[in-house]
């Protein structure tokens, strides 16, 4: 079973997004080829990543920004020798690959925490709470990866041969405007070792920024946030952990005044160590902490930076 990674675009270097999503499409048992769309060094990037056969390069401007409308249809023609697709579960791979399934007329599997079979999978269900295991009977996968739950495929060690590919170009759907990112010398939030979030109980984007911000300076760490914090104006949309923000699943993971909300739960509880601190004993995020503290935040988390 031949399996193409779509590729997180990261510029010219590899994402962790995509080394997951090697290791899940190496998992299917047959070669694993990877498309890039941007230019040839990214493509020299992706070319040594271990367990990669083949790197193909859609060096075109359609591509370049990776509008779903441009770059769907690319993947879809180029999907005649291949039995699978696969891409992170991240934004990009989120809006691209259910394009690609109307357009082969498939049905995507969506989320995959394990490869049970060649069309055999496990993806969580109603938040995390249950698991489903799930057959495709589609001549074509069409499958996006929870990356947290996968190895990172080694980015360095390959020597896949390099071809350049074309499409369709631009089908004159959309067009890029600006990108409005956050610049930020912290860890990427996905593929952060530590991570320190808060939620509403920091009351609002000043206390958040002197409370949480110089605990996570002092760790290395990223920050993150519940969805109630980011709707309340706290941090950008990009901070947000859970069902409709980001999955993470670090060494550590540190909730400060968040209740654990099941949305929130399910976008962090696989980290490997939850740190808890919260004053209402029985908040949900207790249930799933390996460490709690019933305490006051504001006399904690000094109390903490003290220890430190």
């Amino acid at each position: 079973m031949t399996a193409l990674v779509f590729a997180e675009p990261h510029g010219d270097s590899v994402a962790d997004a995509t080394l997951a999503t090697v290791t899940a499409a190496a998992a299917l048992g047959g070669p694993v080829h990877v498309l890039v769309t941007g230019t040839s060094a990214a493509g020299d990037a992706h070319a040594a990543i271990a367990g990669v056969e083949k790197v193909l390069v859609a060096d075109d401007a359609a591509y370049a920004d990776g509008l779903a409308e441009n770059v769907a249809p690319l993947i879809a023609g180029l999907l005649d020798g291949y039995d699978a697709v696969l891409a992170p579960a991240t934004t990009t791979g989120k809006n691209v690959l259910p394009r690609v399934a109307a357009q082969l007329d498939v049905m995507q599997v969506s989320d995959i925490i394990s490869v049970e079979g060649p069309k055999s999978f496990k993806r969580p269900i109603y938040a995390g709470n249950a698991i489903a295991t799930v057959e495709s009977s589609d001549p074509k996968l069409v499958i996006t990866v929870r990356t947290t739950a996968f190895d990172k495929a080694e980015a360095s060690g390959g020597s896949a041969s390099v071809e350049a590919v074309s499409g369709p170009g631009d089908a004159g759907l959309s067009s890029f405007v600006g990108l409005d990112a956050v610049n930020s010398d912290r860890p990427e939030l996905t593929s952060a070792g530590i991570i320190v979030s808060g939620g509403r109980a920091l009351k609002d984007a000043e206390t958040f920024e002197a409370t949480i911000t110089p605990l996570a300076d002092k760790l290395g760490a990223a920050i993150g946030a519940s969805r109630a914090a980011v709707d309340a104006g706290y941090v950008p949309n990009d901070y947000q952990v859970g069902q409709t923000g980001k999955i993470v699943a670090p060494e550590v993971y540190i909730a400060i005044g968040i209740s654990g909300a099941i949305q929130h739960l399910a976008g962090m509880k696989d980290s490997k160590t939850i740190v808890a601190i919260n004053k209402d004993p029985d908040a949900p995020i207790f249930q799933v902490a390996d460490i709690g503290l019933v305490a006051d935040l504001y006399n904690a988390v000094p109390e903490l930076m003290e220890k430190l």
